[in-house]
């Protein structure tokens, strides 16, 4: 469906603003850990937080399990990812009742993601909104990030409609000034994972919102 010019339309980001996920790369390291009957030191997701994925399983090979290899590290956490998006993500409260209340105002929604499309639509289609969007867009298909704006710009070609009149709810900083940048309509969206640039997302998004 496309939307005509005089309406609104909408693209939210998936982790931290629909999905209360942000929380499971902070915790990976300690889950795996304990997975394997290991106890992590307690600030251990401080020391992987700048770390790759790679970098942070040749951590916890130095430093805990040095009879395993990097990739079979690896493996484990991919596991425990994708365990987590089909069985255990939940939404972000308030996020039912708002798209709720945007689908009764007929205003089309979609989706700009960074993450796995498979795994985003399994966490989707169990909380029971996969329906409300017209379309997913992933980064990785689109061979782009967020530090640019190709992904907004193609959910725009999709919606049919110039950037000024979409909406874009994101919670990471510079995903917001990228979509500003190209002519959006920008929400920053309360998370506990943005404390710290809270300020400067309220400075530069358009709107700041918490959907509880």
């Amino acid at each position: 469906m496309k939307a005509n010019h005089n309406s609104l339309a909408i693209i939210f980001d998936a982790d931290g603003t629909l999905l209360d996920s942000m929380y499971i790369w902070q915790e990976l390291g300690g889950r795996y850990l304990r997975s394997i009957d290991v106890i992590p030191e307690r600030n251990l997701s401080k020391i992987l937080y700048p770390m790759s994925l790679e970098q942070s399983c040749a951590y916890l090979q130095a430093h805990y399990v040095p009879e395993r290899s990097i990739d079979e590290i690896r493996q484990g956490i991919v596991r425990m990812i994708q365990d987590f998006y089909i069985d255990e993500v939940e939404l972000k409260d308030g996020v039912k009742n708002f798209i709720d209340s945007m689908r009764q105002k007929n205003i089309p929604m979609v989706i700009a993601t960074a993450g796995d499309r498979i795994l985003l639509n399994a966490a989707l289609e169990r909380n029971k909104i996969a329906n409300y969007f017209e379309a997913v867009f992933t980064c990785s298909e689109l061979e782009t990030t967020k530090h640019e704006p190709k992904i907004y710009l193609a959910c725009a070609e999709f919606l049919g409609l110039a950037p000024e009149y979409i909406a874009v709810f994101e919670d990471s900083l510079f995903a917001i000034e990228t979509a500003k940048a190209a002519g959006f309509i920008t929400f920053g969206v309360e998370d506990e994972s943005n404390v710290y640039e809270r300020e400067k997302i309220i400075e530069v998004a358009d709107y700041y919102v918490d959907f509880r």
